[in-house]
């Protein structure tokens, strides 16, 4: 115990120290966590948007390399490829750049990138190399969208560049197709950027683009055509041969001007709206708002008539064939062929323009009815072309014509028809050779054979009568003629001017001119004395 005092006694003592809160081994795990908090925080607000994109096939993606470019430019990168649920299509996720969000709109489009030949150029050859990469068209317009529809065929990229877009309603696409050149006086100033239906289907509406300052030229009053191949004119002055250019003969193009003598009007605005024209020579033609429908019933072969055919009067176009069938009409037990035709008033001039246009908008039969009913408006085919056998449709007045009404078919208003001129053409044919058949043509031939065989022997008795008056009478005329000749010279002779014959005819002349003098004076006599045919002439004092 006593050792255990002492130790305690001579102990040092103990010093209570308080805990650090804060040691410097802690330093470098907190710059470690900050370092990966701002790092993470970076990497999130740095990452681009996951987007989505449907394509056909895969041809030429992978995932983890396969990049998204806008000119040349990475801007995102293919992370995986899958089928989707029906496998009837393929999904491809791929993460974008920061900064791409305000540019996926449902207006964005996206298409793989390949090798292409288009509108005259070629495009994507350096993907033989590097593999295919996705293209894309961002637009600011539209709504924010991630999901997406990849395209079939590469579109031609415009943002960014001067110009504006115009879009073409055309009935058909032809041969244009995108990239194709949009030319203006046959020099290049554009090109085809998209095609596709309009909003009821019926029609195409083609996607232009015009770079600047071209753009400019497109007015109010410009009409664009389709300048796609070549049109071969022969005239009276020679052929000619009409194109744009060699490429438009290949891939197709569009041109457009003003009509000749015709204002331009105010400069066209974005996206506006223009009719495309099949060519050149159609733009001329005036666009008329009012189209009547009526239906004209053919019991006739209407061979050479198609659609577009044009409908006239007097030569000149008021219409043009809209559809034409072939019905059987189980009433009359026959057939017969409907034409619908569309007829276009307003290319009717009339001192009243306005009032005949609101008369022919508000009641469009009502002129029609007057001239079928009292002044007989008919129709009849007529052959346009007798080279291609093409056949248009007449309208014509027919004098004394049976009377007839506007009739209803198939929910329009039905013309009369009367038979096309070549209907009675053939009906005139069909008489002449119903008259031939009843012609005894053996009994013609024999009777034939007979005259020509009178005629041979004819001509046989002619030949010898020939032979014999140049072998008989001709000599003999020749003789004859000699000395008549020689009479004339014998004649010429005595009636010469010393010749004894006219110096008696002189003579004679000279007794029958006294012999006149005589008879003149008894004349006188008589008629002084004409006691004297009794008494004798008296004698006169002194003789």
């Amino acid at each position: 115990m006593n050792d255990r005092s002492s130790i305690e006694q001579h102990a040092a003592t103990a010093k209570i120290q308080t805990k650090r809160v804060f040691s410097i081994v802690w330093i470098i795990p907190l710059v470690a966590l900050t370092i990966g908090v701002w790092l993470a925080f970076k990497a999130i607000n740095e990452k681009g948007p996951t987007i989505t994109i449907t394509f056909a096939t895969a041809e030429g993606l992978e995932a983890g390399k396969t990049k998204i470019k806008y000119r040349e430019v990475d801007i995102g990168q293919v992370e995986t490829i899958a089928l989707s649920k029906d496998v009837s299509k393929v999904l491809v996720t791929a993460k974008m750049v920061k900064g791409s969000e305000q540019y996926l709109t449902d207006q964005t489009k996206f298409w793989v990138v390949r090798p292409r030949i288009s509108g005259g150029s070629v495009s994507g050859l350096g993907t033989m190399l590097s593999g295919a990469y996705i293209g894309i068209d961002g637009s600011d317009k539209g709504s924010p969208a991630l999901s997406f529809t990849g395209l079939e065929v590469a579109p031609v990229v415009t943002i960014g560049q001067p110009g504006r877009h115009f879009v073409l309603n055309a009935e058909m696409l032809g041969s244009l197709d995108i990239g194709a050149p949009v030319y203006y006086r046959q020099i290049p100033v554009g090109q085809v950027v998209g095609y596709g239906f309009n909003e009821d289907g019926k029609a195409v509406d083609v996607k232009i683009f015009v770079e600047a300052p071209h753009h400019t030229k497109v007015t109010e009053n410009t009409r664009f055509w389709n300048a796609s191949g070549f049109d071969v004119t022969l005239n009276s002055q020679g052929l000619k041969v009409d194109t744009q250019s060699m490429i438009s003969i290949i891939s197709g193009g569009i041109a457009f001007d003003v009509v000749k003598d015709f204002p331009p009007g105010n400069e066209a605005q974005e996206n506006a709206a223009f009719y495309l024209y099949a060519d050149q020579d159609a733009i001329k033609e005036k666009k008329y708002s009012i189209r009547n429908y009526w239906t004209l019933l053919f019991d006739e072969s209407v061979r050479g008539l198609s659609v577009g055919a044009p409908v006239e009067l007097y030569g000149i176009k008021i219409g043009e064939v809209v559809a034409l069938d072939l019905e059987f009409d189980l009433e009359k037990k026959k057939f017969q062929v409907p034409v619908i035709v569309a007829m276009e008033p307003e290319r009717i001039g009339s001192t009243q323009k306005e009032a005949a246009l609101k008369i022919a908008k508000d009641d469009p039969e009502a002129l029609v009815r007057l001239l079928v009913e009292q002044k007989g408006l008919r129709a009849q085919l007529q052959s346009g072309n007798l080279l291609t056998g093409q056949l248009t449709i007449n309208m014509t007045f027919v004098k004394d014509a049976p009377k007839a009404i506007l009739s209803t078919y198939g929910g329009l208003r039905v013309i009369p028809t009367i038979p096309g001129s070549f209907e009675k053409f053939q009906e005139s044919l069909s008489k002449i050779i119903a008259n031939l058949e009843k012609v005894q043509f053996d009994q013609v031939s024999t009777d034939l054979q007979q005259v020509l065989k009178e005629a041979r022997t004819t001509a046989a008795e002619i030949g010898g009568l020939a032979k014999k008056m140049n072998s008989e009478t001709t000599p003999q005329l020749q003789a004859t003629l000699s000395e008549l000749q020689k009479t004339l010279v014998d004649v010429q002779k005595g009636m010469g001017k010393d010749s004894p014959f006219n110096y008696n005819t002189t003579k004679s002349m000279e007794e029958l001119s006294m012999t006149l003098r005589s008879l003149r004076e008894l004349t006188d006599t008589l008629k002084n004395q004409p006691q004297s045919i009794i008494y004798g002439k008296e004698k006169k004092s002194g003789e």
